[in-house]
């Protein structure tokens, strides 16, 4: 994971072209939650103060790569980047390959910043293309990748363009190293107890997961949707609660597996249980353990929610993926809120703590408790990947340290 930074390059009179992360909601042509524009300021000030240019690539939503779509444009986040950075963000055109975007770049002079329109409208992007590569290659003098939400995929700006500017150099980004140390190096040798928090609705994503850190963790605490089919696989009945049927057997190896490497693997005692999926209808109780017919848990209950506290009070590491229910809806905050702020507690305490991107990190923000962790990573699938142990190509083609 070591790879040479931004910081341990001279920048002076170069254009760095940055691949950021700038996929943010926007709704009425507003931005909603500008985190992931935060997260990439110290990497572009890092060239910035240290005499050099920005071009900055980033894809916003899933345009599919036949032009200009307006509802996807970055103009927004052009502007929010200005006010952030104290500066004009140029933003050339409505395509990043064009005439208008080269010039502009060509023209860039140190402290300034361009901000290339979304990668994805053009067809080059998701398919890597070489020709589309070799033109973004030639605007910068260095890469950089910043962009750890999509790194998992090798989308042209992520693999393409860096492998087209073979002899200048490709390094990590201040956020991208901060990922990898965390995510990557921190999970190499956790302190212990380590405790893995694990929720949201599916067990057939978190398999990989699971399989990577159960030989580490000495518990594992499931919450969500997932843990009814942990249920059923052990014969609970679980009333109308999701399960995915076609994963009961792959539910109960892992509970074997646990067993077997004494990994204490918890689930739910008890469970807020509602008639129906909805916040403000249906008939909403506490079940004990068994959940009656026509009954489907949407949260953890008051047992479970103080025993998973308990176990994290003790924690050295926790590594936290996925909500304890649906915890957009107030009568079912409770349990994702309480394992929150006993993670919060526990970071307090000395603990390494480590919140997977996505809903984990949407909670944390929700709930007011982003900046009690050690670290909130900025990517969902990415960091669900790279805590399943898989390799990033992105990564891999970086310069070492």
């Amino acid at each position: 994971m070591a790879k040479k930074t931004i910081a341990q390059v001279d920048v002076s009179g170069k254009r760095a072209l940055i691949r950021v992360d700038f996929n943010v909601p926007i709704e009425d042509g507003a931005i909603t939650d500008d985190r992931r524009i935060r997260e990439a300021l110290p990497t572009i000030k890092s060239v910035l103060d240290r005499g050099g240019s920005c071009v900055l690539l980033s894809h916003l939503g899933r345009p599919e790569g036949k032009g200009f779509e307006p509802e996807y444009s970055l103009r927004p986040v052009a502007a929010r980047l200005g006010e952030l950075l104290g500066r004009p963000v140029l933003f050339p055109s409505t395509d990043c390959t064009d005439a208008a975007t080269a010039a502009a770049v060509a023209a860039l002079k140190p402290g300034q910043v361009v901000l290339c329109e979304n990668v994805r409208f053009a067809p080059g992007e998701k398919k890597g293309e070489a020709g589309y590569a070799s033109k973004i290659a030639a605007y910068g003098d260095l890469y950089v990748n910043d962009a750890f939400g999509t790194a998992h995929r090798e989308d042209g700006s992520m693999f393409a363009v860096p492998k087209a500017m073979t002899g200048k150099p490709r390094v990590a980004g201040l956020l991208l190293q901060k990922e990898l140390k965390y995510l990557g190096d921190a999970l190499a040798k956790p302190a212990k107890p380590f405790v893995v928090v694990l929720g949201g609705a599916k067990v057939s994503d978190k398999i990989p997961l699971v399989q990577n850190l159960l030989p580490k963790a000495g518990a594992i605490l499931i919450g969500g949707a997932m843990a009814y089919t942990f249920l059923k696989a052990l014969g609970r009945n679980v009333g109308a609660s999701r399960v995915e049927e076609s994963h009961l057997a792959a539910a109960k190896k892992m509970l074997d597996d646990a067993a077997k490497m004494k990994c204490d693997l918890h689930l739910p005692q008890d469970h807020v249980c509602s008639t129906q999926f909805s916040e403000n209808a249906g008939d909403i109780r506490v079940c004990d353990d068994a959940i009656p017919a026509g009954y489907m848990g949407l949260d953890i209950g008051p047992k479970t929610q103080l025993n998973y506290a308990m176990v994290l009070s003790e924690a050295k590491t926790v590594v936290w993926n996925g909500p304890m229910g649906v915890f957009e809806w107030k009568p079912f905050r409770v349990g994702t809120q309480m394992v929150a702020q006993a993670i919060a507690d526990a970071t307090g305490a000395g603990a390494t703590s480590i919140v997977g991107g996505g809903d984990s990190a949407a909670a944390a923000e929700a709930f007011g408790l982003a900046s009690k962790f050690s670290h909130v990573s900025t990517g969902g699938g990415a960091s669900l990947e790279m805590l399943s142990g898989k390799p990033f190509t992105t990564v891999a083609l970086l310069d070492e340290a």
